[in-house]
């Protein structure tokens, strides 16, 4: 059986595969953050001559990236990207995710953005009936973090302050656990205008539009339904 980081690496080489179509001399392509997202980086490495160069959501992630030889975009410089891969914490089957366990999230949301496509990378315990299990991330501006822990306990969370983290935007993070996200592009929403908060971690406004899943079985590819 292969290990849970036997599945990440599987899962990054097949999302290689999946962008070399998209590459080309004056290509940059967008790059998340994560454990995942790590694994890709280094095998895209080995193509870096075949495309122009990277956007990352993270310093951790250009750092990386810069490691390798693929130069970095800031993503004021970019007029748009064909792709955008990138890890979740949980998705379901609409392709509905949360992110934000390494503390990425605005800057995920920011870069998936500007990209035609946004392609999941995962091994399939991410994978989830419902979306909540996980903790959802919240990205708030300092001065708000009370204020928006009692909002989110009105809506049935329990959130906790991110001890010690301070995101790439200089704010904080607040985890919130026993959210029921029957909704989640409705939620995501909900919260997103709660004065104070950045983002929040759920990606279903905009979801993926493409998931490869690596299982036991080899790599399985999901579309977001229509």
């Amino acid at each position: 059986m292969l290990s849970q980081q036997e599945l990440k690496q599987r899962v990054a080489a097949a999302a290689v595969e999946y962008v070399l179509p998209f590459m080309g001399a004056d290509v940059v392509l967008g790059v998340g953050t994560g454990s995942t997202a790590d694994l890709f980086i280094d095998a895209l490495a080995l193509h870096r001559q075949r495309f122009k160069g990277a956007a990352a959501s993270s310093e951790r992630s250009a750092a990386r990236l810069a490691a390798h030889g693929i130069k970095v975009y800031d993503l004021n410089e970019v007029q748009g990207m064909p792709v955008y891969v990138d890890g979740a914490d949980e998705m379901d089957a609409g392709l509905n995710m949360i992110k934000g366990g390494g503390g990425a999230l605005t800057r995920e949301k920011i870069v998936a953005s500007v990209a035609e496509r946004f392609v999941c990378i995962a091994d399939e315990s991410k994978l989830v009936e419902r979306l909540g299990a996980f903790p959802l991330p919240i990205e708030v501006i300092p001065m708000a973090r009370a204020s928006v822990a009692r909002r989110l306990e009105l809506m049935g969370g329990r959130p906790q302050l991110r001890s010690g983290f301070v995101t790439d935007n200089g704010c904080q993070i607040l985890d919130v656990a026993g959210l029921r996200i029957d909704v989640p592009a409705s939620m995501e929403a909900e919260i997103n205008n709660i004065p104070g908060v950045v983002t929040c971690g759920l990606f279903a406004i905009a979801g993926a539009n493409v998931a490869l899943l690596a299982t036991q079985q080899g790599v399985r590819e999901l579309r977001r339904p229509s």
